[in-house]
């Protein structure tokens, strides 16, 4: 019975392990469990879309490389195919920021 209780209670280390080191929450926005289920499925849910991307698009990026051109790009019109399929050179080369110079 013991054991059985430390086993569950590893499975949930383990599960809020893994939500750390491949979900981008930062800090949970409200303290009730609702909120706090609500934020881990819209990341849960977040990254199994990226994952089934990256396999249907046969990218040879890592989910990590794929979130974070994402985050970048996040409000660009581009295709979201022709923006993850386009080399990382073409990538920078094409970015330019949108800040006005101070001097």
């Amino acid at each position: 019975m013991i054991a059985d209780l430390y086993r569950q209670r590893w499975q949930v280390e383990l599960f809020f392990k893994w939500v750390k080191q491949h979900l981008r929450i930062k800090a949970f926005l409200g303290t009730s469990e609702n909120a706090v289920k609500t934020q881990i499925w819209i990341a849960v849910c977040t990254y199994v879309l990226i994952a089934i991307i990256k396999k249907g698009l046969h990218l040879p990026h890592s989910l990590y490389e794929i979130l974070q051109i994402l985050s970048l790009t996040m409000f660009e019109t581009t295709p979201i195919n022709q923006l993850l399929t386009q080399s990382s050179t073409d990538l920078d080369a094409s970015f330019e920021p949108q800040q006005l110079l101070l001097l």
